[in-house]
Protein backbone atom coordinates (compact mmCIF):
# COMPACT_ATOMS: atom_id res chain seq x y z
CA UNK A 1 0.00 0.00 0.00
CA UNK A 2 1.18 3.59 -1.17
CA UNK A 3 0.11 6.14 1.65
CA UNK A 4 1.96 9.56 1.99
CA UNK A 5 1.57 9.94 5.44
CA UNK A 6 2.86 6.47 6.59
CA UNK A 7 5.37 6.72 9.54
CA UNK A 8 3.77 9.90 10.46
CA UNK A 9 0.15 8.98 10.87
CA UNK A 10 -0.85 6.60 14.01
CA UNK A 11 -3.47 4.69 12.12
CA UNK A 12 -1.00 2.51 10.86
CA UNK A 13 1.98 1.61 12.73
CA UNK A 14 3.58 -1.58 11.39
CA UNK A 15 5.85 -2.04 8.20
CA UNK A 16 4.27 -0.54 4.86
CA UNK A 17 5.02 -3.81 3.22
CA UNK A 18 2.14 -5.94 3.83
CA UNK A 19 3.47 -9.18 3.74
CA UNK A 20 6.43 -8.30 6.39
CA UNK A 21 4.21 -6.76 8.83
CA UNK A 22 1.42 -10.30 8.58
CA UNK A 23 4.58 -12.34 9.28
CA UNK A 24 5.39 -10.36 12.36
CA UNK A 25 1.86 -10.55 13.81
CA UNK A 26 2.01 -14.40 13.03
CA UNK A 27 4.97 -15.34 14.67
CA UNK A 28 4.09 -13.20 17.91
CA UNK A 29 0.59 -15.50 17.68
CA UNK A 30 2.25 -18.66 16.66
CA UNK A 31 4.78 -18.29 19.99
CA UNK A 32 1.64 -17.61 22.21
CA UNK A 33 0.12 -20.73 21.15
CA UNK A 34 3.18 -22.85 20.06
CA UNK A 35 1.40 -23.77 16.44
CA UNK A 36 0.69 -22.81 13.09
CA UNK A 37 -2.61 -21.50 12.78
CA UNK A 38 -4.69 -21.41 9.45
CA UNK A 39 -4.02 -17.39 8.16
CA UNK A 40 -6.78 -15.59 6.53
CA UNK A 41 -5.15 -12.42 5.05
CA UNK A 42 -6.95 -8.93 3.78
CA UNK A 43 -6.82 -6.83 1.32
CA UNK A 44 -3.62 -4.16 0.97
CA UNK A 45 -5.91 -1.52 0.59
CA UNK A 46 -9.43 -0.29 0.60
CA UNK A 47 -10.11 -2.99 3.14
CA UNK A 48 -11.74 -0.55 5.95
CA UNK A 49 -15.69 0.05 6.06
CA UNK A 50 -15.31 2.71 9.06
CA UNK A 51 -13.01 5.83 10.52
CA UNK A 52 -13.17 8.66 12.70
CA UNK A 53 -11.13 12.33 11.12
CA UNK A 54 -10.72 15.22 12.94
CA UNK A 55 -11.33 18.48 10.74
CA UNK A 56 -8.07 21.20 11.18
CA UNK A 57 -9.32 24.54 10.55
CA UNK A 58 -6.09 26.79 9.68
CA UNK A 59 -5.13 29.38 7.81
CA UNK A 60 -8.72 29.68 6.06
CA UNK A 61 -8.59 26.33 4.93
CA UNK A 62 -9.25 23.01 6.22
CA UNK A 63 -8.49 19.12 6.30
CA UNK A 64 -8.96 16.14 7.79
CA UNK A 65 -6.55 15.04 10.89
CA UNK A 66 -4.87 11.60 12.63
CA UNK A 67 -3.23 11.44 15.73
CA UNK A 68 0.40 11.32 15.04
CA UNK A 69 2.68 8.44 15.49
CA UNK A 70 4.55 10.63 18.20
CA UNK A 71 1.90 12.43 19.34
CA UNK A 72 -0.01 15.38 18.34
CA UNK A 73 -1.92 15.82 14.93
CA UNK A 74 -1.33 14.89 11.46
CA UNK A 75 -2.75 16.67 8.27
CA UNK A 76 -3.87 14.40 6.03
CA UNK A 77 -5.43 14.65 2.35
CA UNK A 78 -6.91 10.96 1.97
CA UNK A 79 -6.40 7.63 3.51
CA UNK A 80 -5.93 4.77 1.45
CA UNK A 81 -6.89 1.97 4.17
CA UNK A 82 -10.88 3.34 3.70
CA UNK A 83 -13.33 1.23 1.33
CA UNK A 84 -12.96 3.25 -2.01
CA UNK A 85 -16.37 4.78 -1.51
CA UNK A 86 -15.20 6.80 1.31
CA UNK A 87 -12.10 7.04 0.02
CA UNK A 88 -13.99 9.12 -2.86
CA UNK A 89 -15.73 10.94 -0.55
CA UNK A 90 -13.52 12.41 1.81
CA UNK A 91 -12.05 15.43 -0.63
CA UNK A 92 -15.92 15.84 -2.43
CA UNK A 93 -16.95 16.48 1.41
CA UNK A 94 -13.68 18.92 2.48
CA UNK A 95 -13.76 20.74 -0.85
CA UNK A 96 -17.26 21.44 -0.45
CA UNK A 97 -17.33 22.25 3.11
CA UNK A 98 -14.42 24.89 2.63
CA UNK A 99 -16.89 26.49 0.23
CA UNK A 100 -19.79 26.78 2.15
CA UNK A 101 -19.38 28.59 5.30
CA UNK A 102 -22.62 27.29 7.20
CA UNK A 103 -21.16 23.62 6.92
CA UNK A 104 -17.75 24.57 7.35
CA UNK A 105 -18.39 26.66 11.25
CA UNK A 106 -17.16 24.76 14.66
CA UNK A 107 -16.88 21.40 12.10
CA UNK A 108 -14.11 19.12 14.28
CA UNK A 109 -14.51 16.07 13.44
CA UNK A 110 -16.35 13.49 9.82
CA UNK A 111 -17.17 9.91 10.71
CA UNK A 112 -17.86 7.64 7.61
CA UNK A 113 -19.46 4.11 7.40
CA UNK A 114 -19.84 2.14 4.30
CA UNK A 115 -19.68 -1.31 3.26
CA UNK A 116 -19.68 -3.21 0.03
CA UNK A 117 -22.92 -2.47 -0.89
CA UNK A 118 -21.14 0.84 -1.69
CA UNK A 119 -23.78 2.60 0.26
CA UNK A 120 -22.08 5.52 2.85
CA UNK A 121 -23.31 7.41 5.53
CA UNK A 122 -20.93 10.97 6.38
CA UNK A 123 -21.71 12.31 10.45
CA UNK A 124 -20.60 15.88 10.69
CA UNK A 125 -19.91 16.64 14.50
CA UNK A 126 -20.07 20.45 15.52
CA UNK A 127 -19.31 22.70 18.90
CA UNK A 128 -22.43 24.43 17.89
CA UNK A 129 -25.87 23.87 17.82
CA UNK A 130 -27.15 23.33 14.60
CA UNK A 131 -30.24 25.16 12.62
CA UNK A 132 -32.35 25.17 9.87
CA UNK A 133 -29.94 26.85 7.56
CA UNK A 134 -27.48 23.90 8.17
CA UNK A 135 -29.91 21.12 7.80
CA UNK A 136 -30.42 22.85 4.56
CA UNK A 137 -26.85 22.81 3.22
CA UNK A 138 -26.68 19.46 4.15
CA UNK A 139 -29.29 18.11 2.44
CA UNK A 140 -27.73 19.70 -0.71
CA UNK A 141 -24.23 17.98 0.11
CA UNK A 142 -26.25 14.70 0.73
CA UNK A 143 -27.67 14.53 -2.60
CA UNK A 144 -24.99 16.01 -4.59
CA UNK A 145 -22.42 13.45 -3.45
CA UNK A 146 -25.56 10.41 -3.15
CA UNK A 147 -24.79 9.54 0.72
CA UNK A 148 -26.37 9.90 3.65
CA UNK A 149 -25.76 12.76 6.25
CA UNK A 150 -26.03 12.82 9.94
CA UNK A 151 -25.27 16.08 11.88
CA UNK A 152 -24.47 15.66 15.58
CA UNK A 153 -23.88 18.83 18.00
CA UNK A 154 -23.88 18.24 22.48
CA UNK A 155 -27.55 16.83 22.65
CA UNK A 156 -28.79 17.22 18.98
CA UNK A 157 -28.97 14.78 16.11
CA UNK A 158 -30.13 15.40 12.73
CA UNK A 159 -30.96 12.17 10.13
CA UNK A 160 -30.94 13.52 6.63
CA UNK A 161 -31.87 10.22 4.66
CA UNK A 162 -31.28 7.01 7.27
CA UNK A 163 -29.11 6.78 10.17
CA UNK A 164 -27.82 3.47 8.62
CA UNK A 165 -26.43 1.44 5.55
CA UNK A 166 -27.31 -2.00 4.58
CA UNK A 167 -24.59 -4.07 3.86
CA UNK A 168 -24.41 -7.11 1.40
CA UNK A 169 -22.23 -9.86 2.60
CA UNK A 170 -21.77 -12.18 -0.29
CA UNK A 171 -21.66 -15.82 2.10
CA UNK A 172 -22.09 -19.51 0.04
CA UNK A 173 -24.48 -19.40 -2.10
CA UNK A 174 -26.63 -16.04 -0.87
CA UNK A 175 -26.28 -12.78 0.00
CA UNK A 176 -27.16 -11.61 3.45
CA UNK A 177 -28.00 -7.75 4.24
CA UNK A 178 -27.19 -6.09 7.20
CA UNK A 179 -28.44 -2.63 8.74
CA UNK A 180 -25.26 -0.97 9.84
CA UNK A 181 -26.39 1.81 12.28
CA UNK A 182 -24.22 5.23 12.35
CA UNK A 183 -22.25 5.02 16.10
CA UNK A 184 -23.09 1.04 16.97
CA UNK A 185 -20.29 -1.60 16.51
CA UNK A 186 -20.03 -3.22 12.84
CA UNK A 187 -17.33 -5.35 11.93
CA UNK A 188 -14.72 -2.95 10.33
CA UNK A 189 -12.77 -5.25 7.33
CA UNK A 190 -15.69 -6.50 5.13
CA UNK A 191 -13.26 -8.59 3.29
CA UNK A 192 -11.96 -10.66 5.70
CA UNK A 193 -15.16 -10.77 7.67
CA UNK A 194 -17.23 -13.01 5.16
CA UNK A 195 -13.85 -15.12 5.44
CA UNK A 196 -14.81 -15.21 9.83
CA UNK A 197 -18.03 -16.18 8.50
CA UNK A 198 -17.40 -18.66 6.01
CA UNK A 199 -14.70 -20.09 8.67
CA UNK A 200 -16.98 -20.57 10.81
CA UNK A 201 -20.13 -22.08 9.39
CA UNK A 202 -17.20 -24.55 8.42
CA UNK A 203 -16.49 -25.30 11.37
CA UNK A 204 -19.73 -25.86 12.96
CA UNK A 205 -21.60 -27.49 9.98
CA UNK A 206 -21.86 -31.02 11.65
CA UNK A 207 -22.34 -29.58 15.54
CA UNK A 208 -26.51 -30.23 15.06
CA UNK A 209 -28.43 -29.31 17.93
CA UNK A 210 -29.14 -25.92 19.39
CA UNK A 211 -26.44 -22.57 19.41
CA UNK A 212 -26.22 -20.55 22.24
CA UNK A 213 -24.47 -17.07 21.50
CA UNK A 214 -22.93 -14.53 23.38
CA UNK A 215 -22.19 -10.97 22.51
CA UNK A 216 -23.93 -11.03 19.64
CA UNK A 217 -23.79 -7.43 17.79
CA UNK A 218 -26.21 -6.97 15.42
CA UNK A 219 -26.07 -10.45 14.03
CA UNK A 220 -23.05 -10.74 12.66
CA UNK A 221 -22.26 -14.57 12.43
CA UNK A 222 -25.71 -15.24 13.96
CA UNK A 223 -27.45 -14.95 10.72
CA UNK A 224 -25.60 -17.18 8.96
CA UNK A 225 -24.89 -19.76 11.61
CA UNK A 226 -28.49 -19.98 11.88
CA UNK A 227 -28.49 -22.76 9.00
CA UNK A 228 -26.36 -25.10 10.70
CA UNK A 229 -28.82 -25.34 14.17
CA UNK A 230 -32.34 -26.66 14.99
CA UNK A 231 -32.60 -22.95 16.73
CA UNK A 232 -30.52 -20.11 18.07
CA UNK A 233 -30.37 -17.72 21.12
CA UNK A 234 -28.45 -15.10 20.41
CA UNK A 235 -27.30 -12.22 23.07
CA UNK A 236 -26.39 -9.10 23.56
CA UNK A 237 -26.22 -6.22 25.96
CA UNK A 238 -26.75 -2.95 22.98
CA UNK A 239 -30.41 -1.89 23.19
CA UNK A 240 -29.30 -0.71 19.45
CA UNK A 241 -27.76 -3.68 18.27
CA UNK A 242 -30.67 -6.27 19.23
CA UNK A 243 -32.85 -3.78 17.43
CA UNK A 244 -30.48 -4.08 14.53
CA UNK A 245 -30.48 -7.58 15.10
CA UNK A 246 -34.13 -8.05 14.58
CA UNK A 247 -34.49 -5.98 11.45
CA UNK A 248 -32.02 -8.09 10.43
CA UNK A 249 -33.08 -11.06 11.07
CA UNK A 250 -36.61 -9.58 9.32
CA UNK A 251 -34.48 -8.90 6.02
CA UNK A 252 -32.76 -12.24 5.64
CA UNK A 253 -36.20 -14.24 6.24
CA UNK A 254 -34.73 -16.25 8.77
CA UNK A 255 -37.43 -17.79 11.22
CA UNK A 256 -35.25 -20.06 13.92
CA UNK A 257 -33.18 -17.36 15.70
CA UNK A 258 -34.63 -15.69 18.71
CA UNK A 259 -32.37 -12.35 20.12
CA UNK A 260 -33.00 -11.10 23.29
CA UNK A 261 -30.98 -8.30 24.97
CA UNK A 262 -29.13 -9.79 27.94
CA UNK A 263 -25.40 -9.50 29.41
CA UNK A 264 -23.35 -12.76 28.69
CA UNK A 265 -23.61 -12.69 33.26
CA UNK A 266 -27.24 -12.68 33.06
CA UNK A 267 -26.97 -15.61 30.61
CA UNK A 268 -25.76 -17.47 33.02
CA UNK A 269 -27.64 -16.90 35.48
CA UNK A 270 -30.76 -17.50 33.46
CA UNK A 271 -29.05 -21.00 32.64
CA UNK A 272 -28.35 -22.09 35.87
CA UNK A 273 -31.63 -20.70 37.02
CA UNK A 274 -30.57 -18.29 39.55
CA UNK A 275 -32.95 -14.94 38.29
CA UNK A 276 -35.89 -14.90 36.08
CA UNK A 277 -35.72 -12.30 33.33
CA UNK A 278 -38.94 -10.71 31.91
CA UNK A 279 -37.16 -10.73 28.59
CA UNK A 280 -37.31 -14.06 28.78
CA UNK A 281 -40.21 -14.47 29.57
CA UNK A 282 -41.85 -15.60 25.89
CA UNK A 283 -38.79 -18.06 26.15
CA UNK A 284 -38.17 -21.53 26.96
CA UNK A 285 -34.90 -22.04 27.72
CA UNK A 286 -35.72 -25.74 28.65
CA UNK A 287 -36.98 -26.52 25.13
CA UNK A 288 -33.64 -25.77 23.74
CA UNK A 289 -30.97 -28.50 22.87
CA UNK A 290 -28.20 -26.27 23.42
CA UNK A 291 -24.34 -28.55 22.09
CA UNK A 292 -22.87 -25.49 21.00
CA UNK A 293 -22.29 -21.96 22.18
CA UNK A 294 -20.16 -19.11 19.82
CA UNK A 295 -18.75 -16.21 21.55
CA UNK A 296 -17.28 -13.17 20.34
CA UNK A 297 -16.45 -11.33 23.60
CA UNK A 298 -14.33 -7.47 23.78
CA UNK A 299 -11.05 -7.15 24.32
CA UNK A 300 -10.94 -8.06 28.24
CA UNK A 301 -12.21 -11.98 26.63
CA UNK A 302 -14.22 -13.95 28.97
CA UNK A 303 -15.34 -12.94 32.59
CA UNK A 304 -14.92 -16.33 35.34
CA UNK A 305 -18.80 -17.11 35.02
CA UNK A 306 -19.02 -16.90 30.99
CA UNK A 307 -16.38 -19.14 31.30
CA UNK A 308 -17.67 -21.63 33.70
CA UNK A 309 -20.75 -21.37 31.61
CA UNK A 310 -19.03 -22.17 28.10
CA UNK A 311 -17.35 -25.48 29.88
CA UNK A 312 -20.96 -26.98 29.56
CA UNK A 313 -20.94 -26.91 26.15
CA UNK A 314 -20.22 -29.52 23.70
CA UNK A 315 -18.56 -27.34 21.29
CA UNK A 316 -16.90 -23.61 21.63
CA UNK A 317 -17.26 -21.28 18.79
CA UNK A 318 -14.68 -18.40 19.85
CA UNK A 319 -13.85 -15.47 18.05
CA UNK A 320 -11.23 -13.34 19.87
CA UNK A 321 -9.86 -9.88 19.23
CA UNK A 322 -6.88 -10.32 21.68
CA UNK A 323 -4.44 -13.31 21.30
CA UNK A 324 -3.67 -12.69 24.94
CA UNK A 325 -7.01 -12.91 26.70
CA UNK A 326 -7.85 -15.69 24.03
CA UNK A 327 -4.80 -17.66 25.18
CA UNK A 328 -5.78 -17.30 28.74
CA UNK A 329 -9.35 -18.52 28.32
CA UNK A 330 -8.52 -21.29 26.14
CA UNK A 331 -6.03 -22.40 29.34
CA UNK A 332 -8.87 -22.15 31.52
CA UNK A 333 -11.04 -24.56 29.51
CA UNK A 334 -8.16 -27.11 28.79
CA UNK A 335 -9.32 -29.40 31.11
CA UNK A 336 -12.57 -29.70 29.73
CA UNK A 337 -12.25 -28.77 26.17
CA UNK A 338 -8.81 -29.41 23.50
CA UNK A 339 -8.17 -27.01 20.64
CA UNK A 340 -9.71 -28.66 16.97
CA UNK A 341 -8.98 -25.91 14.78
CA UNK A 342 -7.19 -22.61 15.06
CA UNK A 343 -7.10 -19.24 12.25
CA UNK A 344 -5.70 -15.69 12.71
CA UNK A 345 -7.78 -13.84 10.41
CA UNK A 346 -5.55 -10.10 9.39
CA UNK A 347 -8.85 -7.56 10.04
CA UNK A 348 -6.29 -4.72 10.85
CA UNK A 349 -3.49 -4.86 8.97
CA UNK A 350 -0.72 -2.41 9.38
CA UNK A 351 -1.39 -2.37 12.66
CA UNK A 352 -0.49 -5.05 15.75
CA UNK A 353 -4.04 -5.83 16.41
CA UNK A 354 -4.87 -9.39 14.90
CA UNK A 355 -8.46 -11.47 15.34
CA UNK A 356 -8.41 -15.13 16.30
CA UNK A 357 -10.32 -18.01 16.07
CA UNK A 358 -10.53 -21.27 17.86
CA UNK A 359 -13.24 -24.30 17.82
CA UNK A 360 -12.62 -26.42 20.91
CA UNK A 361 -14.84 -29.67 21.61
CA UNK A 362 -15.42 -31.48 24.86
CA UNK A 363 -12.86 -34.18 25.83
CA UNK A 364 -14.18 -37.54 25.67
CA UNK A 365 -12.85 -39.77 28.58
Amino acid sequence: MNCAYFGSCGSCTLYPDYQRQLETKLRKFSSLFGTQPQVFSSPQSHFRARGEFGIWHRDGKVSYTMYGITGGRVAIQECPIMLRPIFAAMPKIIRRVQEDTILLDKLFRIDFLSGLSKETLATLVYHKRLEKKWAKAAQELSQELGLHIIGRSRGQKIVLGQEYITEELPIGDGIYRYRHYEGSFTQPNPYVNIKMIQWALEQSKDFGGDLLELYCGAGNFTLPLAQNFDKVLATEVSKTSIKAAKENRALNRIKNIEFVRLSAEEVAQALRGEREFRRLQNIDLKSYDFRTVFVDPPRCGLDDATRAVVKEFENILYISCNPDTLKRDVEALQDTHEIVDLAVFDQFPYTEHLESGVVLKKIRH
